[in-house]
C-alpha cells in the first residue's frame, strides 16, 4: 500500500478527490481542449453510477461534469493496461447516451454533446501521440464529418509528438504520471499549479489520510468478500457431499481431488456453524487459510 504523499495523479483515490474539486476539473479540461473560456455547470460527479436496468452491466464513472454548453465530460485515469478501453469507451458512450432523453422525448437533437476522455501512462494505438481524437467520419468520404456530437480522446503520457499539441497539455500528462512537486512549482503554466496546489492540499490533509486509509480497507474487504462469494459454490457442493449423500470427508476429498485437510476444515465449520451460508462458510475457510 503506498502512503498517501506517494500518490499520483494516476492513482484513483487522488485522482478522483482532486477532479472533485471545480477549479480543479475545469483547469484539466481547459488544458486539454485549450479553452480558456471552459466552465463547468455544475460541480463534477466522482464514481457517478449508471444503469439501465438491474439486471444489465452498470458502469461507474470516475469524473463526470457539464460545462456552460451543456456539453457532459467523462474524464478517466487508467492507469493499468487493458486490452479493452477502446470498446469500454463505446460501452461508457452508449450508457450515458441513454440517460440523456426524458422518457416520451421525440427529438433526438436534445441529446447533449459528449465527451469521453481517458488518460493513460501508454500508447494503446502504438503511434507515438499524446492525444488521439476519434469523431465519427465517412468511409467515402474522409472530409464527411457525421456531426453526432460525440467525441472519444485518448491521451498518453509517454508521446512523442510535442510539436503537434500544446505545451500546457504534455506538462500536465508529465505531472499525471509523476506528480511532483517541483514540476508544477517550476512551471509557467498557472493551470497546472492551481491543480498542484489542490493536490498538495490533498496529501497534507489529515482527514484525507483517514478517508484514504478507510478506501483501502473497504477495497480490501470487496476482494475479500469476492473470494468468497466466488469459492461458496465449491462449499455447496462439499456440503451436499458430506450431508446429503452421506460421503465422508475423505471420500469426498478424493471425488473432487481436494486435500483432505481442506475438506475436513469444511466438514467441522459446517457442523459447527449450520445456520451460516455458503458464503459466510467460504469467508471463514479464506480467513483461516486453508488450502484446497
Amino acid at each position: 500500500m503506498k502512503k498517501l504523499q506517494e500518490l499520483t495523479l494516476f492513482d484513483k483515490f487522488l485522482f478522483d478527490e482532486t477532479m472533485d474539486i471545480p477549479e480543479a476539473h475545469e483547469a484539466v479540461l481547459q488544458i486539454i481542449f485549450g479553452d480558456d473560456n471552459l466552465k463547468l455547470l455544475t460541480p463534477a460527479q466522482t464514481e457517478k453510477e449508471i444503469r439501465t436496468a438491474p439486471w444489465l452491466r452498470s458502469i461507474r464513472l470516475d469524473v463526470y461534469a457539464i460545462d456552460q454548453e451543456k456539453r457532459i465530460y467523462n474524464t478517466e485515469a487508467q492507469k493499468a493496461e487493458k486490452k479493452d478501453l477502446v470498446k469500454r469507451s463505446r460501452f461508457y458512450q452508449s450508457l450515458i447516451d441513454s440517460s440523456l432523453l426524458e422518457p416520451g422525448e421525440i427529438n433526438f437533437n436534445q441529446m447533449n454533446d459528449t465527451c469521453i476522455i481517458m488518460i493513460t501512462p501508454f500508447d494503446l494505438f502504438g503511434e507515438g501521440r499524446y492525444q488521439y481524437t476519434f469523431r465519427s467520419r465517412c468511409d467515402e468520404n474522409q472530409a464527411l464529418s457525421m456531426e453526432d456530437g460525440a467525441i472519444r480522446i485518448f491521451l498518453n503520457s509517454h508521446g512523442k509528438n510535442p510539436e503537434e499539441v500544446s505545451p500546457e497539455l504534455t506538462e500536465f500528462l508529465k505531472y499525471m504520471e509523476s506528480t511532483d512537486a517541483a514540476l508544477a512549482e517550476n512551471s509557467a503554466n498557472e493551470k497546472l499549479k492551481k491543480i498542484h496546489k489542490h493536490v498538495s492540499q490533498i496529501k497534507a490533509s489529515e482527514e484525507m489520510g483517514v478517508k484514504y486509509m478507510q478506501k483501502w480497507e473497504e477495497k480490501v474487504l470487496d476482494r475479500e468478500e469476492g473470494r468468497a462469494e466466488g469459492r461458496a459454490s465449491e462449499i455447496y457442493i462439499i456440503r451436499n457431499q458430506i450431508e446429503q449423500v452421506q460421503r465422508t470427508p475423505e471420500e469426498t476429498a478424493e471425488l473432487l481431488v481436494l486435500e483432505p485437510e481442506y475438506i475436513k476444515k469444511v466438514a467441522e465449520l459446517l457442523e459447527e456453524y449450520p445456520e451460516e451460508t455458503d458464503v459466510q462458510i467460504a469467508a471463514r475457510i479464506l480467513k483461516a487459510g486453508v488450502c484446497e
